[in-house]
């Protein structure tokens, strides 16, 4: 699948290359109040229609749509970014490539999106990444994940190995995640937004582990690439309510790639992450990545710290 890869790649790099030209402020309020800002919209428009061009047959779960474009009051500014990097266009022709991303159901062969993948990072000028994967019979095949932050795109895709390569240009070296095997040397990284994960839950499984190292916090699908290229050794995200569920586009592109650089990702009842059930992890429990060598000892202690 290296055309599916190729493409991947350029497209999520025309997105980066737009939100670097997007000024960070007035974010519009969705409905589940969560902010959405032109560079959303606008990283969507760019990467469905490469998806569009190069695949037409294969849906897309994505993150925003159009009816929230056209609610937000932002519809011509993000015309405007979008015809700085795609030429010109216009707000139907804008709106019909965003809304490429609003399958919900599951496909034997899709892609999902999340066009900015921490938004409140991106409005602070903190870490964040447009994550873009192909799942193909329930497992996510193709990846890019454009990590501003880290100033890299990391990739994969099957018989291939884990790579990133300058968002800028350049060619891809592999990446792969650390040897570290005594969880007293692990590197911890999670959310930086508390309402998304449950920190004092992390805290007390870095405890029951010997942690050393005070946790690393990032927003953001960049914590697997972090993890992925060996700059850290795990990667937690546990649940703050009991009834939250997962979406696919916050973990699919993040998990394909920490595999294929050698880890291991699962749910924190040490369950394979199931893609099987359309936008959502319906059949998952939070988020547990690692260099594969530290997975269980951190689901121990993870099972430990929830007993």
């Amino acid at each position: 699948m290296t055309g599916e890869r190729d493409v991947a790649v350029a497209a999520v790099r025309d997105a980066l290359r737009l939100v670097a030209g997007v000024r960070p402020g007035d974010a519009h309020e969705k409905r589940d109040r969560s902010p959405v800002t032109v560079a959303d919209f606008g990283s969507q428009a760019v990467v469905c229609r490469a998806l569009a061009e190069a695949f037409p047959d294969d849906p897309v779960i994505a993150e925003e749509s159009a009816d929230a474009l056209r609610a937000s009051g932002l519809a011509d500014r993000v015309v405007a970014e979008v015809a700085r990097v795609c030429g010109p266009t216009d707000v139907d022709t804008v709106c019909t490539w965003i809304d490429r991303g609003r399958s919900t159901a599951y496909a034997p062969r899709f892609w999902t999106l999340d066009p900015i993948d921490g938004t409140k990072g991106f409005l602070r000028g903190d870490h964040y990444a447009v994550a873009l994967a192909l799942v193909v019979d329930g497992e996510p095949a193709v990846a890019a994940l454009g990590c501003p932050g880290l100033g890299i795109i990391a990739s994969c895709a099957p018989g291939e190995p884990a790579s990133a390569e300058p968002i800028a240009g350049g060619p891809r070296a592999p990446i792969a995640a650390s040897g570290v095997a005594d969880p007293r040397d692990a590197r911890v990284c999670e959310s930086v937004e508390a309402a998304h994960s449950a920190h004092d839950v992390h805290a007390a499984i870095a405890e029951r582990l010997g942690v050393r190292a005070a946790p690393v916090r990032m927003d953001s699908q960049a914590k697997y690439a972090a993890v992925a290229r060996g700059d850290a050794d795990v990667y937690l995200r546990l649940p703050t309510r009991a009834d939250y569920v997962e979406r696919i586009w916050d973990h699919a592109a993040g998990a394909a790639i920490v595999r294929a650089a050698g880890g291991r990702v699962t749910d924190i009842d040490g369950r394979e992450l199931d893609f099987t059930c359309g936008a959502l992890l319906a059949r998952n429990r939070g988020i547990v990545a690692t260099n594969g060598r530290l997975h269980d000892a951190v689901l121990a202690a993870a099972r430990a710290a929830l007993a």
